[in-house]
């Protein structure tokens, strides 16, 4: 299992948005609800946001991976979950 890394900022509608499909997706996928989020908040946590190549948030990112920038899709963010939740070295589950 691998942890999700999602940057956003406070305030952003498109985060708030991410936020909320994310507690969608964990309702109806109990078993995401072990993947490891960190949110990081790009204005409170300058020194870890620099260390990522995006420029819109919300981005979601597994390691060094950029899974999604800008505006959120359901689609991306359930990929990016079962990605994060396959075995290592595995795919999204099909």
């Amino acid at each position: 299992m691998q942890e999700i890394k999602l940057f956003v900022l406070q305030g952003c509608s498109y985060c708030h948005r991410a936020r909320e499909m994310i507690d969608a997706i964990l309702a109806e996928h109990p078993e995401y609800a072990k993947v490891p989020l960190t949110v990081i908040d790009e204005w409170q946590q300058p020194d870890i946001a620099d260390k990522y190549d995006y420029y819109y948030v919300p981005s979601i990112f597994i390691g060094d991976e950029k899974l999604m920038e800008g505006p959120p899709s359901r689609k991306a963010i359930e990929a990016a979950f079962a990605k994060a939740a396959a075995p290592r070295g595995g795919g999204s589950r099909q």
